[in-house]
């Protein structure tokens, strides 16, 4: 059951419903959510699409115009399914991956193939950019995490930006589907150059650099309405002409967290997917030296809140290592996978899973057992044996950055919540529970959507509480499973 929107004249229109965009490292779907206050959020997947990076111009670099394209065909699926049921689609919300950005012209033109930051084109600029700010300045200033991808790293390795913008890859998408050009907040936290207290672009940084102050369009938050669509764009999808472009949060971990399940505030989240996001909700940032030797990050969560995390490696490792095993004509099913890793003894060998060296594709397996012995062990050749490795070091890097996050900031954890892919692991979840001592409560699978849905909601009307009341709308329609 969805809610009815209130027409200008104030008579009852068609049940309205919201549009998801919702794109990660590896893949993108296009959901209808429907909300009730009554009976929660629901969402139903309409059109699922690969993604990737693939080398381009002698770097790796995103598909785009395939991305966008898959973007456009699940808007129209969208538009055909929410006619069929008699229902109108408000609004649509945009989330992606942090960090990469697209070059748009003052002809509205993207000028180039949109690299991605597991390219390695940035890692050259990182002594530059520290030479000319301090890295204690800049973490005291954006409460940022180094990691060698972060967009002013990307920014400095770009040979000119004379006449560019920089629109982040859901305000890319937003711009060229309504006009407007916008950095939506949670992400531009995500950039190096946004200033962690204030809540805003840090310029001095931008001139420090030598980067136009225009180099982003203005900031807008979650639950602002961006535009309408393009002729265009209502052409190829079919679209109502006055469907909104509403500002969620756009970085996925952003949205991700807003639907975290919690009752209380003592919890902790891991979003664990191609990468594993590990932290806690805050009111304020944490800027200490001691935070920042912990390599912690403070990024922008919806209502203003603080995502203080650290990213740990993910799900990525036992991707490639799929991939990879598929290659060579391995072909058992990831189920298979972790029931005979499940099988095996714990206390068995493990790795950094944070390691930059397995930040780029290929030959997984084999970089997993050499990084176990030059560690001084042995892991066996067998796929199960290296599952059970990736999931142990998983779980262990999860237990020490929760116990750094409530020791940074002063917290104490109950509850860890995983949500995302990681969350249906069941061997991931429990050997997370093993190793912090702490209950798991796993799922939402698809928490970043909800996320986004219940920010449109919110912002049509349909809702109007905070962040308490859209987690009890998570919490009424979602299964969970808890682990202890």
């Amino acid at each position: 059951m969805s809610t009815p929107i209130h027409g200008a004249d104030g008579a009852h229109s068609a049940p309205g419903v919201f549009a998801a965009v919702d794109i990660g490292a590896s893949s993108g779907r296009v959901m209808l959510g429907r909300v009730s206050p009554d009976s929660g959020v629901s969402l139903e997947t309409i059109h699922r699409f690969p993604n990737g990076v693939t080398e381009i111009d002698g770097g790796l670099r995103w598909d785009f115009d395939a991305l966008f394209a898959e973007v456009l065909k699940g808007l129209a699926a969208a538009a055909e399914t929410a006619r069929k049921n008699g229902e109108r689609i408000v609004s649509i919300g945009i989330d992606t991956w942090a960090v990469d950005y697209g070059l748009v012209n003052d002809a509205a033109e993207l000028t180039s193939v949109p690299y991605s930051y597991r390219d390695g084109r940035s890692r050259a600029t990182v002594d530059h950019v520290h030479s000319v700010i301090d890295p204690e300045r800049l973490y005291a200033t954006t409460g940022l995490q180094f990691l060698q991808f972060n967009t002013l790293y990307q920014l400095a390795a770009e040979p000119s930006l004379d006449g560019l913008q920089a629109l982040l890859i859901p305000d890319l998408i937003a711009f060229l589907l309504t006009g407007e050009r916008r950095t939506e907040a949670t992400n531009a936290s995500t950039t190096g150059l946004f200033d962690a207290a204030r809540g805003e672009l840090a310029v001095e940084f931008l001139d420090d650099l030598n980067l136009p102050r225009t180099i982003f369009p203005p900031l807008i938050q979650p639950g602002e309405t961006l535009g309408t669509l393009l002729h265009a764009i209502v052409e190829r999808t079919g679209l109502p002409a006055d469907t909104k472009v509403v500002a969620v949060g756009s970085h996925d971990t952003a949205s991700a967290v807003a639907a975290v399940p919690a009752d209380s505030t003592d919890f902790a989240y891991i979003s664990s997917g191609t990468w594993s996001l590990v932290g806690v909700e805050l009111e304020t940032p944490v800027l200490t030296q001691a935070s920042r030797a912990a390599n912690f990050t403070n990024e922008r969560g919806v209502d203003g809140t603080i995502r203080y995390l650290r990213n740990v490696g993910g799900l990525w490792l036992l991707s490639e290592c799929q991939r990879a095993w598929a290659s060579q004509g391995f072909t058992q099913s990831l189920t298979a996978l972790l029931h005979s890793a499940a099988a095996l003894p714990a206390g068995g060998p493990q790795i950094d899973a944070d390691d930059p060296s397995f930040t780029t594709p290929d030959n997984m397996p084999e970089r997993i057992r050499a990084a176990v012995r030059d560690a001084g062990a042995v892991l066996a050749e067998q796929p199960a044996a290296v599952v059970r490795c990736i999931m142990d070091s998983l779980a262990a890097g999860y237990a020490r950055t929760l116990a750094d996050a409530e020791r940074l900031a002063d917290r104490t954890v109950k509850v860890v919540h995983i949500v995302g892919g990681g969350s249906q692991n069941r061997l991931l979840c429990q050997l997370t529970a093993d190793a912090t001592g702490k209950t798991v409560v796993a799922g939402p699978v698809e928490a970043t959507a909800l996320g986004n849905v219940l920010v449109q909601a919110r912002a049509a009307g349909v809702v109007t509480g905070g962040l308490a009341q859209l987690r009890e709308l998570v919490m009424a329609g979602t299964g969970l499973v808890r682990y202890h």
